[in-house]
């Protein structure tokens, strides 16, 4: 497997529309994500004393995090205001592989910062609602 580009990783916010057409957050530096799974113990007397998971079973969730320059883009813009309203978009990741992961996200923080004669920083996290599908 090749070592693929930091920068080729990318997260992008869809447009409203059915399908929806994606727009790269721009100015991200950072881009971050976790796939999570809770497990469901089915561990019985009988397990001869090793735990045993169901598979399947469990919420499974993909957080995503990332930080970066603002540059005033229409993206950003729009990802801020699904911050301020909580609201539930389509977002895509994209790999320098090609893969694509897409699903429906909650802005669940947004932070900005700045220095005095700096230039505005800004993180984010965003947490799935409902199933995120590798293209």
């Amino acid at each position: 497997m090749a070592i693929e580009n930091g920068s080729a990783f990318l997260l992008k916010i869809g447009d409203g529309e059915v399908p929806p057409t994606y727009a790269t957050v721009a100015g991200l530096r950072t881009t971050q994500m976790a796939v999570n799974g809770e497990a469901v113990n089915v561990t019985t007397k009988d397990s001869g004393g090793w735990r045993e998971l169901l598979a399947g079973a469990g919420v499974r969730s993909v957080s995503v995090s990332a930080a970066g320059i603002f540059t005033g883009s229409d993206a950003e813009t729009r990802l801020r205001g699904h911050a301020l309203s909580g609201a539930i978009d389509d977002y895509e990741l994209s790999f320098e592989s090609g893969e694509k992961m897409v699903g429906r996200f909650l802005v669940t923080r947004l932070d900005y910062a700045g220095d005095y004669n700096g230039e505005r920083q800004y993180t984010l996290n965003l947490e799935s609602s409902g199933p995120v599908v590798s293209l």
